[in-house]
């Protein structure tokens, strides 16, 4: 776990043939689709703008140290050149494995390399229909077998592990046995996953992977939302930028890139990792509105990364609207709000050497005035007994979120 936990910011990338809809990776499900109607999508997939490269490197420039490519998604369709099944993109107009130069970008440029893999497989012949298939308000006309969609689903891991040399890290998404309102749920007896997940460790001693099997994992995925504090165990939090994972061109409901680097900081505070998606056209670029809040995160990173890289959560609470991380010695202290002049920090009287602006390196003033001091006219009274004020100036830096180092 030891990269997994330095690192702590990395990129999910949803693509596949929805990238054609442009309405939501789930769109086959959500508008009931038949294989027949997806079909235009799988005849027309031609992602001639592709460059792995450049998804690469504005993943590495954003602060993202590994990124996790959709290998196959819900709807069965496959991103490299599996021997297991004609639903693949060499037999789309591109007519070329994507997986493999997507391998060689992340390498390239120094990041550690993911596979996201779909348990589920809504165009496999023998997925049993479930309360989750686009065709579950259809009678099915015949019967289905698992145990045969199982070896297929084993089989096209074996593949994946054995095909793009050392993988990083693994996400297997998910089980849903027991579903609520869902009926038919499939969960860890479907996907054989004790005998998957052994697989998966002979094949790629060394790779992580997630908790989705219906069996623990190395590490749990809260999705779209934000843990409210450490888990006790390894943990990281994928988000997408609007709500959708794969490219939605008509939503608009894009998170800020404010809202972005606090909810980076929020989840290393407690321990976490931040899985940021974007979701790349049907042409292969990330769009406009991904790369700008991309490039600002990065921009924030390129000043603060030394608060987040190799940190983690802190014994110390932070003040009101604050976050601290902390590596060693080096304390962080993250301010979601500008206060005017003045924050406290309980419990750090005489436990700090200096302080500094994280942006600039600029020297911020140490106070431990007189506990029994009372307010008089422009002068504020005491903090409790163990309270450190720092002076801070009254302009605000123009940082997304401004940090505070402290050397304890």
């Amino acid at each position: 776990m030891e990269w997994f936990r330095h690192d702590r910011f990395g990129m999910f990338v949803h693509w596949g043939l929805y990238s054609l809809a442009a309405r939501h990776e789930w769109v086959k499900n959500r508008e009931r689709m038949t294989d027949e109607r997806y079909q235009r999508y799988f005849d027309r997939f031609d992602p001639d703008l592709y460059d792995p490269r450049a998804w690469a490197r504005s993943a590495k420039a954003a602060g993202m140290r590994y990124v996790v490519l959709t290998t196959k998604h819900h709807d069965g369709f496959c991103l490299w050149d599996s021997a297991l099944t004609d639903y693949k993109v060499t037999n789309t107009p591109y007519g070329r494995d994507l997986v493999e130069p997507f391998v060689a970008a992340c390498r390239a440029e120094g990041l550690k390399v993911g596979f996201y893999h779909s348990l589920i497989d809504w165009h496999h012949p023998e997925f049993p229909i479930d309360g989750l298939h686009p065709q579950r308000d259809e009678p099915d006309p015949r019967p289905r077998d698992i145990a045969v969609y199982r070896e297929y689903l084993h089989g096209q891991v074996r593949e994946l592990l054995t095909g793009f040399g050392t993988i990083d890290y693994l996400f297997f998404d998910f089980s849903y046995a027991g579903r609520p309102n869902t009926w038919g749920g499939k969960g860890a007896e479907d996907w054989g996953a004790e005998e998957l997940l052994a697989m998966v460790r002979e094949l790629q001693p060394g790779i992580l992977v997630n908790d989705r099997t219906g069996l623990p994992g190395d590490f749990v995925t809260p999705e779209q939302y934000q843990p409210s504090g450490p888990m006790g165990v390894a943990w990281e939090a994928c988000q997408t930028l609007n709500g959708s994972w794969g490219y939605d061109r008509d939503n608009v409901d894009y998170k800020s890139p404010e809202l972005l680097v606090r909810m980076l900081v929020d989840g290393v505070s407690k321990d976490g990792n931040l899985l940021l998606n974007v979701g790349p056209t049907g042409r292969g670029l990330i769009d406009p509105e991904a790369e700008t809040r991309l490039a600002a995160i990065g921009e924030w990173m390129r000043l603060h990364e030394r608060s987040i890289r190799g940190c983690g959560a802190s014994a110390y609470d932070a003040p009101t609207d604050c976050r601290y991380t902390q590596n060693g010695d080096r304390l962080y202290l993250h301010l979601f709000s500008w206060p005017f002049k003045h924050v406290h920090l309980p419990g750090l009287a005489g436990k700090v050497r200096y302080a500094q602006l994280l942006s600039d390196g600029s020297e911020i003033q140490l106070v431990v005035p007189d506990p029994t001091r009372t307010a008089e006219n422009t002068r504020p009274g005491a903090q409790p007994p163990g309270t450190l004020t720092l002076e801070l100036p009254v302009r605000r830096p123009e940082v997304a979120v401004p940090v505070i180092e402290l050397f304890l």
